[in-house]
Order: structure tokens, then sequence, then C-alpha cells
């Protein structure tokens, strides 16, 4: 019986790589790479590999996981606009073999019992020890109070999980009487204790107004207690949301961890996303199973503190473990920058960023983060350099590669950082600002250097991604941008500049890498080996020419060399081919 199950596996897994393949005869069950085209040429933004579905709103990647060979993804959705709506909001459902091309399936969720009859919100995905997925997500029940649910596939042999059934014993977790009725939510994948108890993180704001991530305890998945002891609390954040908290291997090792190991000497990763700011925060720190206490190492209290996913424009990240290839990925939202009105016009809003693969760096203070190695599937036309030189206020083009949907790597290095700024203590502790007064049109003495990207043929309109070094306490400090306030002439968009600083040694490395995906509406940077990373939202108005045009540029004092570039125009995934 197990070698037919196999083989029935193996043969969903085919049918879906024939699907979802771009270079598969299915590929008619989506649009043509014509059609795509003219779809972004016509000014919808269209991305043509990232993920978002075929129309109308997403927002927070829900429940990711790898079942029986095939990846899933669920994400907030609303099948009746281009609108965030509470009482519509439902859990699209897509699946891949490569967690590139998409196939589209049902919702898989849909706000239609007394539990979640005003929206089925966030939530996670967990095993259950017979290998069954159950999902943990927030209903808005009827009295409009956000309680958690239960939902089980209706056949666990189906490697694509097409029906979920809610139990009538929903919810699971009623609204507690400390806690503000529209502020709890988003349980996490739960794990289980060394006393065999289940545990699931769920994000609340206490009458007083603090912020809490509350732990709740279970011998059977369905009668849950709370612990006495939140995990987290704070009352300097606000409402925190979309809880995630993970095991990770030792400093260095980059295979991802699903449970603690034997000697649970495991370092575990604590995840927050702050309304306020609407963006995610992350600490490095030790979890005690026994009190599920959370112990930050060198961090303060405030979440606002703690390292940052990304600099720019994403929020409710989620992770997964990926058992087929060992690795934690992360999944991120990133919302539109542009107006109500015409995202609406244009009939959908949102995209998923690209999976990354994530890991403890060798310093043991913060994650490293890298594209999921998938996406390189997708290149073709391919430019290579070595040891170029960029001249003080000089550029030099990338040619040969399509601008619009490409994948750069580059690498600068720094002959000298004699003349490099000195950094005052106030601007810090705010890179984004610092990024605005020191663009890359401001020269200086080390920086700014780096790419210009999505640019017009007159470079009116530009996206610039770039380093800045500072001299700060007798070290370095180098900063990261991506400055959009260039990007485009539309005077409607939002289009600040990002920043953040690379946390890298530049006197011992004398030099930077930097990684930049481009997908028509999206920019995804990766400085100095994913120490730093910030996306963006760009909405230009020269795109119907397609004539984007991508440069290296150099506004410092001085020479950089680029040791190293390579560049590849990427084809198009299939994304969200619908499935039968």
């Amino acid at each position: 019986m197990a070698a037919l199950r196999l083989s029935a596996y193996a043969a969903v897994a085919v049918h879906l790589c024939l699907l979802l393949s771009p270079s598969s005869s299915l590929r008619v069950r989506g649009l043509s790479e014509s059609e795509e085209a003219s779809t972004v040429r016509q000014g919808s933004y269209r991305t043509a590999y990232h993920f978002q579905p075929a129309k109308n709103w997403q927002n927070d990647p829900n429940g990711p996981m790898y079942y029986k060979g095939v990846y899933h993804l669920f994400y907030q959705y609303n099948p009746h606009g281009a609108t965030w709506s509470n009482v519509t909001i439902s859990w699209g459902h897509s699946v891949s073999v490569d967690l590139v091309n998409w196939g589209a399936l049902d919702n898989a969720l849909d706000p239609d019992s007394p539990f979640d009859a005003n929206g089925c919100w966030s939530g996670s995905a967990t095993f259950l020890p017979d290998g069954t997925p159950v999902m943990l997500y927030t209903g808005v029940n009827a009295s409009n109070n956000q309680v958690q649910n239960l939902a089980f596939p209706k056949n666990a042999s189906d490697p694509l999980l097409r029906e979920w059934i809610k139990p009538t014993y929903n919810s699971v977790i009623p609204l507690p009487a400390d806690v503000l009725n529209d502020n709890f939510r988003d349980p996490s994948t739960a794990w289980l204790g060394r006393d065999g108890l289940w545990r699931v993180a769920v994000s609340a704001q206490i009458k007083d107004s603090v912020a809490s991530t509350l732990i709740y305890r279970s011998k059977d998945f369905r009668r849950w207690e709370r612990n006495a002891e939140p995990l987290y609390s704070s009352g300097a954040a606000g409402m925190v949301e979309c809880p995630d908290l993970f095991p990770v291997a030792e400093p260095g090792i980059q295979n991802g961890l699903d449970l603690v190991p034997p000697n649970r000497a495991a370092r575990h990763v604590l995840k927050l996303s702050v309304m306020a700011t609407h963006q995610d925060y992350y600490v490095v720190g030790r979890y005690d199973d026994a009190a599920d206490t959370f112990a930050l190492v060198g961090a303060y209290n405030d979440c606002r503190t703690w390292h940052r996913f990304d600099y720019g424009h994403v929020y409710a990240s989620k992770s997964f473990y990926d058992a087929g290839k060992k690795r934690r990925v992360l999944w991120s939202w990133a919302n539109e920058s542009d107006p109500e009105p015409v995202y609406i016009a244009r009939g959908w809003a949102g995209v998923q960023t690209v999976p990354r693969k994530i890991w403890l760096a060798s310093d043991g203070k913060q994650l490293l983060q890298w594209p999921i190695e998938e996406i390189e599937t997708l290149r073709k036309t391919r430019v290579g350099l070595l040891g170029a030189e960029v001249n003080a206020g000089g550029m030099k083009e990338i040619i040969g590669v399509a601008g619009t949907q490409a994948d750069v790597e580059v690498v600068f290095e720094i002959p000298a950082l004699d003349g490099a700024e000195n950094l005052d203590p106030n601007q810090l502790l705010d890179p984004q600002r610092l990024c605005g007064e020191k663009g890359a049109s401001v020269p200086g003495g080390v920086g700014p250097f780096g790419l210009l990207v999505l640019a017009s043929s007159d470079l009116q309109e530009h996206t610039s991604i770039f380093f800045r070094v500072f001299r700060h306490a007798g070290k370095y400090k180098v900063l990261m941008c991506t400055d959009l306030r260039r990007s485009t002439k539309r005077a409607d968009v939002y289009k600040p500049p990002y920043g953040g600083f690379v946390d890298i040694d530049i006197e011992k490395e004398s030099g930077i890498s930097l990684r930049t995906l481009i997908d028509h509406s999206v920019v995804e940077s990766y400085g100095g080996g994913g120490r730093a990373v910030i996306t963006a939202r760009v909405y230009l108005e020269h795109e119907e020419t397609n004539t984007n045009r991508m440069l290296m540029f150099n506004n410092r004092t001085g020479m950089v060399k680029v040791s190293k570039l390579d560049a590849w125009e990427l084809k198009a995934a299939n994304v969200n081919v619908p499935v039968v």
C-alpha cells in the first residue's frame, strides 16, 4: 500500500509539474507570455514571478506548508473585490512543486459559519503526530468577537488538500475577558513541549493597552488553557500581530529546524508585526518551554528596537519549515503604495515577496535572508562583467538584459575608507531619514554607489539602490538605501526613501555585495549577503515604452571597483494557473 500511495503522490507531482511548467503545452490555462507583457505595458503593474492571485485583494500569507511533495500557500483573500473587507475575507489557496510556479485552487476557508461569519482571518498550519495538517485561524464571529478556530482537511490523503472542514465545536479559544474584542488574533504554528502539551501563541491587547503574545496549552488540540504569563508583553509598541516563534540551527548552519533537538540547546526567533509602524521585527533569544517564557538576548523589550526582516514595504511575514529541502522559508506581504481608487480600477492589490530562505548568521545575532534557489530556474539571458571601474560621478549601463524582469548580482570593492563621513548618534537611530538626507545624488566620501533600476531613457524616472559608509565611535557603519523619490512622476504614489544599516565589517570585507530582483512593480534588494533587505513597490509612468534601463553609479569622491557583476533576464513564471 505504501508503494501505491507514493506512486499516487508522484503522479500528482508530475501533473503539477506539467501544469505549472512555463514550457508546458498546458500554458494556455493562464495568460500567454505575450498577453502578460501586454498587460504590464497597459500600466497594470502585474508582476511576472511574484505570487499574486489573478484578481482581487490579497494580504497576509497563512499556513504555508510542504505536504506529500506539494507546497501550499494560503493567504488572506477577498474574492469579491480589490479592497480588504472583513466580512468577505477568506483563505485563498494555491499549490506548487517548486515555490515558483503556482496553481490556483478554490478557497480553502470562507466565512460561512457562526464562529467566522464576519471573516476568516490569519492563522497557521501545524502537523499532528500522525502527519495530518490542521489549521488554527482567527474567525470574527457573529458577535464581531475575534476567536480562534480549527479546520481539518476533508481528505488527508489528497496531496492538494482541496477541501477543508470546520468542526462544529469551534471556537476552541474564545475571547478572554481581559482582551478587547477586536484585538485577539493570528494564532501561530503550534509546537509540542517536553511535557507532551501543545502550545500556540496568539496576539492580544489587554484592556490596559498592553500588547501581549499569549500562550495557550492543550493536550488534544481542542481544549486550550491560557498560560499565566505571556510570551511577550509591552506597553510601548501598541498592538502587535502575526507572531512567529521558531527554532534555528547553530550560527552559520543554513539548514532549518522543525523541532528543537534533544539537547534543547537551540536558539529561537520571535517575530512580531507592529500595527503602528506596519513593520515586522524579530529577535534571537532563548525559549523555555517549561515556563513558556522567552528571554531576549542583548535586546530591549520594545520590539520596535529589534531587527527587521525588511526595511521596505512588507508586513505580516510568516515562515514555515520546508521538510523537502530542510530549510526555513519566509513569506511576506507587500501591499500597494498607490491610492485605493487606482488599484480598484485595475482589479487587484497586493503581492507576496519572493520566498526567502532564512538562517542564523555566524555571529548568532541576526538572520540572513536569500531568495530561494528555485528562482534561478527562471534565469535566461545573461550578461557578465569582471573588474570594471566606475569613476567618481560616473555611470556604467548594464546592456543586454531587459530591465523590467531581472536578477542582478554585483560586488562593489572600496579601495579606501578614509573619506567616510562622521555619523551623528541621532542619525544612527533613523536610517530611513538618513537615506533621505544623503540620497543617491548627494556626493560623499565613501558613497553613494550602487544601482539605478527601472530607469527611463532620460533618467527622469529611476529607483536607486545604494550604499554609503560612515564612521561612528571609531568604527564604520554601512547604510543601505532604496530611494523611490525619483521612481515615478506620478504624484499620487507613496515614494519614500527606505533604509537600514548592514551589519558587516567593511574594513575586513573591503567591499559589499548587492542582489536585486526586479519584477515590474516590485524591487527586492539584498545587501551584504542578505544581512539587510529592502522591498519597494514602483509605479512607472514610462512603462508603456518598455525602455527601462539599469545602470551602476558612483557619487563618492573616488573610484569604486565592480569586481563582479552578473545580470539575468528572468522568464515569467506560471502564477495561479487554474488547477482542474
